[in-house]
């Protein structure tokens, strides 16, 4: 075999890595590949958790979660799924990021069905081919945004007049919605899923400005020296713990199925309004990309819920409850458990009130 020229060996070398696309958008790839690595891992975590649980429950002498060497395994994980995405907020734009979370669902599907021995569907198919559709149109189209975020820059954008408008309208609708959900007792699923996006909007801001300032000054430029610095940090930790609040209230009352669809549209939602609106992500992108992008969001919306819809709860498959057990209860026999309920039957002294579920 002969050997090729040096000018075509140059012209065979010079690819896509190498060509002027790559050194424009290396960081912004940089940060899809941490948030799609991410988000993936966050799957894998949760898919090791869950099989963790299904042994203890399957064990005949029941142990606590937390003795378990493969719920630690998934809890690391799940923190370095975290991490990484949360540095991915430093490369890429609100915009890219946010979206890619489709990733962690379709993940969570294939694992189900390689190591989990769960069916596979034809929504899963078709929601699945849906996301990565998708997911290659938001990477395609993403608004490129090169400016380095150093504090003053974010300080600038705090003060901004079209920011003050959001934060303004958006402090009055979760007031409202605060209202309905407090004094009106009404904890619809669509109430309790707009006040977790609302603040998950704050959040990302938050996590993107600590995020690139603690980048910057990794590589020399300390900016961790300005007070805004610590206010949005104090801003993430804050809206991130009442988030999770209101997240878990919503999971409690209704079935994830339902729960996961709807949060992750409308928190993929308000990150890109947010980032829009402060950071100027699409202020001088093109009509067809944005066009593109927002496709591309609607193509993911789609795949999470056509791989959500109709999928049932998984139901430990425990074949009895043996009272002796629990403390306080006398041995009355072996209880039949509803496998679509939490509860099992009714114990001893218990209230007649007390029904299982259907």
């Amino acid at each position: 075999m002969g050997i090729l020229p040096v000018s075509e060996q140059n012209v065979f070398l010079e690819g896509p890595l190498s060509g002027p696309w790559y050194s424009k958008h290396k960081t912004q790839l940089l940060g899809v590949l941490l948030a799609a690595a991410s988000n993936f891992l966050i799957s894998v975590s949760l898919s090791i958790q869950k099989c963790a649980h299904l042994r203890l429950a399957c064990q005949t002498e029941p142990k606590p979660y937390y003795t378990s060497k493969l719920w630690w395994c998934g809890i690391i994980l799940l923190g370095l799924g975290e991490v990484g995405s949360f540095t991915a907020y430093g490369f890429a734009p609100i915009a890219l990021v946010a979206p890619l979370g489709c990733v962690s669902v379709i993940g969570t599907a294939v694992i189900s069905v390689l190591f989990l021995k769960q069916t596979v569907r034809a929504a899963d198919i078709l929601g699945g081919t849906l996301a990565v559709a998708g997911t290659y149109l938001l990477v395609t189209f993403a608004p490129n945004v090169p400016q380095e975020l150093t504090a003053r820059r974010v300080q600038n954008n705090l003060v901004s007049w079209p920011f003050l408008v959001y934060v303004i309208l958006e402090i009055i609708t979760f007031c409202i919605l605060l209202y309905f959900y407090k004094r009106k007792a009404v904890k619809h699923i669509m109430i309790l899923l707009m006040m977790v996006a609302l603040l998950a909007s704050l959040t990302v801001i938050a996590v993107k400005a600590v995020a690139s300032m603690i980048t910057l000054s990794v590589k020399g430029k300390m900016q961790l020296t300005y007070p805004i610095f610590y206010i949005m940090l104090i801003l993430m930790a804050t809206s991130c713990v009442f988030q999770v609040k209101f997240l878990n209230q919503a999971m409690h009352l209704y079935e994830a199925t339902a729960v996961v669809p709807i949060n992750f549209m409308l928190f993929t939602t308000s990150a890109i309004v947010s980032g829009v609106i402060f950071y100027q992500e699409f202020q001088s992108a093109a009509l067809l990309s944005v066009f593109m992008f927002l496709f591309g969001c609607l193509l993911s919306f789609l795949g999470v819920f056509v791989i959500a819809r109709n999928k049932k709860e998984e139901h430990l498959q425990v074949p009895y409850i043996d009272c002796g057990r629990i403390p306080g209860q006398k041995l009355t026999g072996k209880i039949q458990p509803d496998s679509y309920s939490s509860c099992y039957g009714t114990l001893n002294n218990e209230d007649d009130s007390v029904k299982t579920q259907s």
